[in-house]
């Protein structure tokens, strides 16, 4: 006969009594330590994938347009920068129609493409200043490894009365002498597990 009060055998007791009973300090402070742990790592997996964005890269970030004061300079830029580092270097002089309009576009470009180194030296500063004259001022030289690419003479002749970055982007991308444009970098603390993993 069963009874609505059931009697508990002592094994039903003691299964019943851990099931049901509190939580020991030691227990409590174990898992409080993996949900810290899963943070750590979750943290550790971030600084990682950030680490290897950065190393995937591809080299130095420059991001701005750089005054080189001389030829040793203009020279030590070109030979020592690292072989998969393109160079674009503006040669101009002050007063010279196009020049300022070049300047103002490639500082555009160098935040834009900061894997490209982008320079600008006065003609009379290379020390090779009778080879630049005027009429063939601003002319644009590109380099990479070392190596001579494309030279662009009296370079705003290519380009209407005014022109801006967007013209002389285009301009570079018709040769293919722009990498791709860059991947936002991953922001810290913006990326939520599943992007994570």
């Amino acid at each position: 006969m069963s009874s609505p009060h059931r009697s508990f055998s002592k094994d039903d007791k003691d299964s019943r009594e851990r099931f049901c009973r509190k939580m020991s300090m030691q227990e409590y402070e174990l898992i409080q330590d993996e949900q810290e742990d899963e943070s750590c790592l979750q943290k550790y997996r971030k600084r990682c994938m950030q680490d290897m964005h950065q190393r995937l890269s591809f080299g130095p970030k420059y991001g701005y347009l750089c005054e080189l004061q001389n030829g040793e300079q203009f020279l030590e830029t070109i030979e020592k920068e690292r072989k998969t580092t393109t160079v674009i270097v503006h040669i101009y002089e002050d007063g010279i129609k196009g020049c300022d309009a070049l300047n103002n576009s490639l500082t555009c470009l160098a935040a834009e493409y900061a894997t490209v180194k982008f320079c600008k030296i006065k003609a009379s500063d290379t020390g090779a200043g009778d080879r630049f004259s005027n009429e063939v001022l601003p002319t644009l030289l590109v380099y990479k490894g070392g190596e001579l690419l494309s030279n662009f003479i009296s370079i705003s002749e290519q380009f209407n009365e005014e022109f801006f970055a967007v013209d002389v982007e285009s301009f570079l991308n018709e040769y293919g002498l722009l990498p791709e444009r860059e991947l936002p970098a991953l922001e810290n603390g913006n990326t939520d597990e599943q992007d994570v993993e």
